[in-house]
């Protein structure tokens, strides 16, 4: 059973600091009111609950990391182990599920094959996957999960999922029934993103936006500190931006979007039509570093397309940071991790990098061509980490609320 079903809700400032000591872990009284702004009273009220509860420990005295003279500041720390996460990324070929703690480290992983795309059989693998890795994890109280394409995270309904072939599939309804969990569904790429947002480059950043390289070309928003979801759970779909009026035909049915030209399957059938069958995109990578023209060019126009697509993101949104992953972007295979997951050690996008930032340049708008730009790899179950963020994210923010 999940924490919150017993729980007393929070108030607004207990909701805020329990945030900002999960995304800390632990932090002093005193540096808890600078940064959420509450006096110190209310920091006590604040906490007091979420002690009571098994979520937070005093931890005693310690030096002060303050600055202030006088008495060692007490710490107040997250227990990241009271409540754990199950978070699974759905892809067509596999499922990848971790178990998370609170402040959303990887405690277990485990990897299950798809053979069979229906919503049916998808929602039976989900149900087994978390079954086996919350055995013997009494702490485990929710689910996140990330699926491809348009999702209502509110409700919780994949409306539609084209490399699945789903439309308006209910699954966080019949997930959470069957499990007995909070389930949260969200878009794989913001689910990433929410990750980003509460443990990796997006904290401290109000302008963030993150864009995947791979089958499709996917993007997440972060705008004033908020990932943005847009109306009908549709947002920032730079796969879709139009760069090119003539060109291949993509299967949203309009021609010349970057997905059509960056996506791999368009970069392969490319490569097909030059004579260059049954290769993969680690393979094209290769023919480009060693001169071969078609290569050459291929990737250049599919990196044009992305740079070309996120200066549209840049213009739109004014995003401060650009990270441009996925598991087509890494390094060389050999420099692959090696729990880099399915993938990871057979696509490589890198030759495309200075084409991405060269058409960046040329169409970002005055100031907008300042944002960072960082390229960085990606394994699955990093996808799977960002559902676990989700599920924290919902617990937090809803914690003793029914």
């Amino acid at each position: 059973m999940s924490a919150t079903s017993a729980a007393p809700a929070l108030s607004p400032a207990g909701t805020r600091v329990f945030q900002q000591l999960v995304r800390s872990g632990d932090a002093s009284r005193t540096a808890l009111a600078r940064d959420t702004g509450l006096t110190p009273g209310a920091i006590t009220r604040a906490v007091r609950p979420l002690l009571e509860a098994g979520l937070l420990l005093e931890t005693g005295d310690r030096a002060s990391t303050d600055g202030a003279l006088g008495r060692p500041a007490t710490m107040v720390t997250v227990q990241a182990g009271a409540h754990q996460v199950i978070g699974v990324k759905v892809t067509a070929d596999e499922l990848f599920g971790v178990v998370c703690d609170l402040r959303c480290r990887v405690l277990d992983e485990a990897t299950v094959p798809v053979n069979d795309h229906g919503p049916e059989a998808i929602t039976d693998l989900i149900v087994g996957l978390v079954d086996r890795l919350r055995t013997g994890r009494p702490e485990v109280g929710s689910v996140g999960l990330a699926v491809s394409g348009d999702v209502d995270a509110a409700t919780g309904h994949v409306g539609y999922s084209p490399f699945l072939g789903w439309r308006d599939v209910p699954l966080g309804t019949e997930v959470a029934r069957r499990t007995g969990l909070a389930t949260t569904v969200e878009n794989d790429v913001r689910a990433l993103l929410t990750g980003e947002r509460w443990y990796g480059v997006g904290r401290g950043i109000s302008s963030l936006a993150l864009v995947t390289v791979g089958t499709g070309i996917g993007c997440a928003l972060l705008v004033n500190g908020q990932v943005v979801h847009g109306g009908f759970g549709v947002a920032g779909e730079v796969g879709h931006v139009l760069v090119d009026p003539e060109g291949p035909l993509c299967h949203c049915g309009n021609q010349g979007c970057v997905e059509a030209i960056a996506g791999s399957a368009g970069i392969l059938e490319r490569m097909g039509q030059a004579g260059f069958e049954g290769l993969g995109i680690g393979d094209v990578a290769e023919l480009a570093r060693s001169g071969q023209p078609d290569a050459v060019r291929v990737l250049a126009e599919a990196g044009r397309a992305v740079g070309t697509g996120i200066a549209t993101i840049a213009n739109l949104v004014g995003a401060e940071h650009i990270v441009i992953t996925g598991e087509a972007i890494g390094s060389s295979p050999s420099d692959a991790p090696a729990d880099a997951g399915a993938g990871a050690d057979e696509q490589d996008y890198d030759v495309m990098d200075p084409h991405v930032r060269s058409a960046f340049e040329q169409r970002a708008f005055g100031s907008a061509a300042r944002a960072a730009i960082e390229l960085r790899p990606l394994r699955f179950v990093d996808w799977a980490r960002g559902a676990a963020a989700c599920a924290v994210e919902d617990f937090v923010t809803h914690y003793g609320r029914s």
